[in-house]
């Protein structure tokens, strides 16, 4: 069976736009509602830890052998912008056929359940270290705008259905059933 390197935010200076909770909180519980679903399906996983930093994760994802690394993370707008973006941007190694593949899988798979389909898209960067730094192909997707009241409070509320979805999206990725 497949293994991820299952990697939430461990960013908790990043406040959510009322100051109740943090992208680090609100991405491990995505986290740990995806468990379940990982395990039901036979994806085996390995996930970093809050204490962990993002070239810390790197580090240990690079050293095991993974079909998939996935960072779980949250956006905010430029200081300018602050509350007024919104959507999902889930992404990917421009080099990585396989990366690429899992980013327009999990868009596509996100659009059945995010406020506006069409604010998802999948997103080709070298300026990201856990895509661009990983051995394993990557994805690191921006679950919404945590500065976004709208992007916020999706995010809060859906907790199990994004879990959910990105764990079906990775069934189909890797071309398994996916199991409830």
């Amino acid at each position: 069976m497949p293994t991820i390197y299952l990697s939430p935010s461990t960013q908790e200076f990043n406040p959510y736009y009322d100051g109740n909770g943090n992208e680090e909180y609100y991405m491990n519980l995505i986290a740990d509602a995806m468990i379940p679903y990982l395990d039901a399906t036979g994806i085996n996983y390995v996930r970093n830890t809050p204490q962990m930093t993002a070239a810390s994760s790197i580090r240990q994802s690079n050293e095991g052998q993974y079909d998939l690394h996935l960072a779980l993370h949250s956006n905010a707008a430029p200081e300018n912008l602050s509350g007024m973006l919104q959507g999902i941007d889930v992404y990917y190694y421009p080099t990585s056929t396989r990366g690429k593949d899992a980013a327009e899988i999990i868009a596509n798979n996100l659009s059945m359940i995010y406020l506006d389909p069409a604010d998802i898209q999948a997103v080709p960067t070298t300026s990201i270290g856990e895509v661009s730094r990983t051995r394993a192909p990557a994805v690191l997707v921006e679950m919404g705008y945590h500065d976004n009241p709208e992007d916020a409070e999706w995010i809060r509320g859906n907790i199990n259905d994004i879990a959910k979805n990105l764990v079906l999206s990775l069934a189909d990725y890797f071309e398994i059933p996916f199991m409830q």
